[in-house]
Formats: C-alpha cells, structure tokens, sequence
C-alpha cells in the first residue's frame, strides 16, 4: 500500500531515532532526555501543539486534521528497565545499570513516524493526541497520566495502545476482544520468629521453615481454591533473610507477585494470600505482615474499537497476517488504566526474528525491520477511525 511505502521510505530515519533512544535509556519518571527528543522531533514535523510534564515527563502531542472531526488518541510507552545491557551492540546502553529490554524505543520511534506522516499528510477529520507515557515499567505512568487529567485535557472517543512481542513472527498482529493482560499486585510478605543458634533451634521460632511452608501452600491457593476456568498466578519471586551460616534470623521477606482478570478472582487471592499466610505463621508461633499492593488492573479491549485496530492491521499486513489472539497473557501492562477509564484496544505486533531474545532479557533488542509496519499501523488507524 502507499502508505506503507511511505513510511519505508522513512525507515531509516525511524532508525536512527529508535537507536539514538536505545543508547539512552531511562529510568520511569526519570526519562527527561527522552521526552525533550520526542518534543524536539515533534516540533520539527509541525505538531499543532506539544504538552509536557504530565507525569512529571510525559509528552502529548495534538495533531488537527483537515476539517472538524471527534478525537482519538495514540499511546507510545518510553521507559526503560533497571537492567545491565549485554548485546554488545554499537549503539547499546551507554547508561549504566539501565536498558531499553522491552522494545519501549521501537515503540517511540513508530509512533514519532506515524506522527511525522501524518503531520505533513493531514488526511483526516478531526483531532489526534499522541500520548508519549513514561513509567509504563514501574511507577504507574499510564495511571499517573489519567489521574492527572489525561482525558479532560485532551478529550478522546477512544484510546489505542500497541506493543511487540519477539515470541511472534515480525509483522503479524494479534488481536482479541475482551481481556488480553492481566491485573497485577505486588505481594510482600514479612515473616516474623524468634532468632537461636542453629545448633539449637528449639530455642527459636524458625522464620525460613514457615515461609518454606508458606510457598508451598501458597501454589495450592490457585491449584485447589480457584474454579479452573478461572485464571490466576501467585508466584513467590525472591525469599530474603539471615545472613550467616549457623544463625536462625529473626525475620524473613518474601517478595511475589499475583495475576488475574476477573476482579472477584483478584478479590479471592488477596484473601487466600493473607488468610495462608497467617495462618502458617501462627501455627509455629510466629507472626506474618502482608501487604498486597494491587498494581495495575486487566487490559481489556473494547469490540467497537478493537474492529478498527484489526482492520488497520489488516489494511497494513494483510488478512492472512492480522489473527486472533486465542487466550490472553497473564502479563500485565498499565495501559490498562487508560482503556479502565476510556474505550479503546491494545494490539499485538509480532517482532520475532531468529535468535531472537525475550522481552526483558539483557540480549533482547528491538527488530528494527517492524518500524515501517507499526509507524503504517498508526497512520491507517487514524486515517480509517477520523475518515473525512
């Protein structure tokens, strides 16, 4: 398609700005650099306006069409994670202890495309906000934008988000209806003995044996206490405490994580966590403090919306590489708090290439070949959603 042709025709530029980012990374909240290169960008291409500071970095650019129209909004997430780049790429991470692990530039650098196209074009009817979020990894950015006025200072119809996935073949979307990631909680868990000698543990209350026990028994919560056709994980990530060979701490820390998509499951979990967790702790003695620290609820897709992201993608790969996305993940994505309070849908854009590493991994790095179809994707979104 023509479009399509025009934006391979930018790939180069999308490129260099995708690994300019790359080289850069930042931190939620703290993605300053990053947010004056999306302004600076979106200046050069003639955005009508350019807002900054919501959420202390994010950027929102307005883009008006040719005549009146509704409203619709395009979100590209920009953080980076707390992790050591090991690609061994020419243009890696020159900032220590941080890297673009989730392909978050890829994400920027389609939607700054999208946006240059679509400035010079003006093929539509009405009004395109261009969400630039920070903190999509951790701090809540996407929830820290909406309870900033997100959606009173630029009112929309309808919200869309896109992310890559390397576990996919590049260029074939994924779409569904309904949920496509789950809701999340942090769950952190003190377990409280009485330390001894580890040559007499009888004079102690043991806080690693219970919280043996208490992961154990946590894994049944969800085997044996949740309906099977209802989905939830409760995953105990890290176990902390003591630090020498022959002495029985007085506390233990474990830190995890639960995931759901129906809010009474959500419900059941935090119940079921704090009841187990307790109760193990009080059977040997001991005492238990939990917190479950809800995060970030389902990303759910709305029907209206989700047919115009498929036919998008559609318009973009092709029938046959546009498909149903058969069960949803039990990730999570704090886009969610955007279609929580606005209609719209997430898609799926596969990246995967040989070799490819997974998302979050040290050796992951965004397939730069998918730019031209997702900066494409958004340009025929708005021009088929805002149709003159």
């Amino acid at each position: 398609m023509p479009l399509l042709e025009r934006m391979v025709n930018l790939h180069g530029d999308m490129i260099a700005w995708r690994h300019d980012l790359h080289a850069y990374p930042e931190l939620a909240l703290q993605e300053a650099r990053t947010s004056s290169v999306v302004q600076r960008l979106l200046a050069t291409f003639g955005v009508d306006e350019i807002h900054c500071g919501m959420a202390k970095t994010g950027v929102v650019g307005v883009l008006r069409g040719r005549t009146p129209g509704p409203a619709i909004g395009l979100r590209a997430d920009m953080d980076a994670l707390p992790i050591s780049e090991a690609t061994g790429l020419a243009y890696a991470s020159r900032n220590p202890g941080a890297m673009h692990a989730c392909g978050h530039d890829g994400h920027t650098a389609m939607l700054l495309g999208a946006a240059r196209y679509l400035s010079e074009t003006r093929d539509f009817a009405g009004t395109v906000y261009l969400i630039f979020q920070p903190a999509e990894e951790a701090e809540g950015g996407g929830n820290r934008m909406v309870r900033e006025g997100l959606f009173e200072r630029f009112p929309m119809t309808r919200v869309f988000g896109l992310h890559n996935w390397p576990t996919v073949p590049a260029g074939i979307f994924l779409w569904r209806e309904g949920p496509v990631l789950a809701a999340s909680a942090d769950i952190d868990i003190t377990v409280v003995g009485k330390g001894a000698h580890a040559a007499h543990p009888e004079q102690g209350i043991d806080p690693v044996l219970i919280s043996a026990h208490v992961v154990t028994a946590l894994q049944a919560l969800v085997s044996r206490q949740l309906d099977p056709v209802e989905h939830g994980v409760v995953s105990i990530c890290q176990i902390t405490g003591g630090d020498s060979y022959n002495v029985i701490p007085e506390t233990v820390r474990l830190k995890g994580s639960a995931r759901w998509f129906i809010p009474e499951v959500g419900d059941k979990l935090e119940a079921g966590v704090r009841r187990i967790v307790t109760g193990i702790a009080e059977t040997f003695g001991a005492k238990a403090h939990v917190v479950f620290n809800r995060t970030c609820p389902a990303t759910i897709n709305e029907p209206e919306s989700t047919a115009l992201a498929r036919s998008a993608a559609e318009r973009v790969a092709g029938h046959a590489r546009v498909r149903h996305l058969a069960k949803p993940s039990m990730g999570a994505e704090d886009f969610a708090f955007m279609l929580s309070r606005q209609s719209g849908s997430y898609i799926i854009l596969g990246s995967g290439r040989d070799g490819s590493a997974k998302l979050h991994s040290p050796q992951y790095d965004f397939n730069d070949e998918i730019l031209p179809i997702g900066a494409a994707y958004w340009a025929t979104l708005v021009e088929e959603a805002l149709r003159p």
